[in-house]
């Protein structure tokens, strides 16, 4: 392990052993870590590490230092400063400036929190439990989401028109609202740029945790599916809580037919997903036990590269480009589509992701889409009126 390495675990509610447990580990193997609760409100961390984790690092075991998120000190931090950007406007108007003690934080601010706490981190590697997969991938997306959304409503042309803000402050008599406006888009872009390099960087990886006894893998296929959208891949799948090794040859029958039944289920796992499936049971019942059987002797699960999705040339069989997505899980029902001028909107259940289409694919007119072996291939046909003749 030479790279930092950020490890996303999500999943049920053996995330918080698993998380302790992997972290535990790295440090073990003479890694500088940091171990992170970005979600756990009833503190399951804490207590299967066995001490209460505070928003300040603490050091936990040899080269591990533990923490937890703070979304309150987070939240007041942000309105601290955009406090400090409306001051003038508030004094003009004779409003109030809120005390620290009154704010509350307000539902979505751990997500913030979480992609703050990504590029700030400097250790080795960086173990996060984190929210569950769908907040998870909702939380992965914010970064895109959110440039996109100041592209739109502040876009970085409007700012020709600074020349014009010392005339209009004079007549107003308070500094502009504009001035600070298009300061804050540029600090807000720069940490988005540097929140989304930290979720695009090739050491970060998501790991999700699936219970042994639950059935999980149709929800499972849909988490792959919405984690593919956003260009991301499962490093592992670890299933939480198996039964201990030989129960198939336990002589109650029914011990030894659940135990058979769970194997199968497991195989099934394992050929489906293209990520290593890792296994810890009932019989671990130390976070050395669980990292030992997770990953051995090795650093564990290196992050699968999402590839890119490449344009195939059908011109001259068909007269068509087909834009292949590799969408791994999902599910032709739940698959939604909607061209909107340069853009392809792409729906998967509860997710969706706007994507700029290539600049040969902006002059066609989608001919018709197909999902197939995990890849959505969109065809393109070229609209005469805006492809090169000849």
């Amino acid at each position: 392990m030479t790279a930092k390495r950020t490890i996303l675990i999500s999943g049920d509610a053996g995330a918080p052993t698993v998380a302790a447990a992997t972290a535990l580990h790295a440090a073990r193997r003479g890694h500088r870590t940091w171990l992170l609760a970005a979600d756990d409100p009833h503190r399951a961390l804490d207590a299967a590490l066995g001490t209460r984790l505070e928003p300040e690092p603490a050091r936990y075991a040899p080269g591990l230092y533990v923490s937890r998120i703070d979304e309150q000190a987070a939240f007041r931090y942000a309105v601290g400063e955009l406090t400090e950007k409306l001051r003038p406007l508030l004094d003009l108007l004779g409003a109030d400036r809120l005390d620290p003690e009154e704010l509350t934080a307000l539902p979505g601010i751990a997500r913030l929190a979480l992609l703050r706490a990504l590029p700030a981190a400097d250790q080795d590697v960086l173990v996060v439990l984190a929210p569950p997969p769908a907040e998870l991938i909702a939380t992965l997306a914010l970064p895109e989401q959110l440039n996109r959304y100041l592209d739109r409503l502040v876009p970085e042309q409007r700012q020709a028109a600074r020349a014009l803000r010392p005339l209009l402050a004079g007549l107003a008599g308070v500094p502009m609202p504009a001035e600070w406006l298009y300061e804050g888009r540029a600090k807000a872009s720069e940490a988005l740029a540097e929140s989304r390099a930290a979720v695009d960087d090739p050491g970060t990886s998501v790991r999700l945790v699936v219970p042994a006894d639950g059935h999980p893998y149709g929800e499972l296929r849909r988490v792959r599916a919405g984690l593919a959208l956003h260009g991301h891949r499962p490093d592992a799948v670890v299933v939480h809580g198996a039964l201990p090794d030989g129960a198939a040859e336990s002589p109650d029958p029914w011990l030894a037919a659940l135990a058979r039944r769970r194997a199968e289920e497991l195989a099934a796992l394992a050929a489906e997903t293209d990520a290593p499936v890792l296994v810890t049971g009932l019989a671990e019942v130390t976070l050395e036990a669980v990292a030992d059987r997770l990953y051995g002797d090795g650093d564990g699960p290196e992050r699968l590269e999402a590839q890119p999705w490449p344009v195939e040339d059908r011109l001259a069989e068909e007269g068509l480009l087909v834009w292949h997505l590799e969408l791994p899980g999902a599910d032709r029902s739940e698959l939604d589509l909607v061209r909107r001028g340069d853009d392809l909107v792409v729906g998967i259940g509860s997710h969706r992701r706007v994507l700029t289409l290539p600049s040969a694919l902006r002059r066609c007119t989608v001919a018709g889409a197909g999902l197939g072996d995990g890849v959505l291939s969109v065809r393109f046909a070229p609209d005469p009126a805006l492809w090169p003749q000849g």
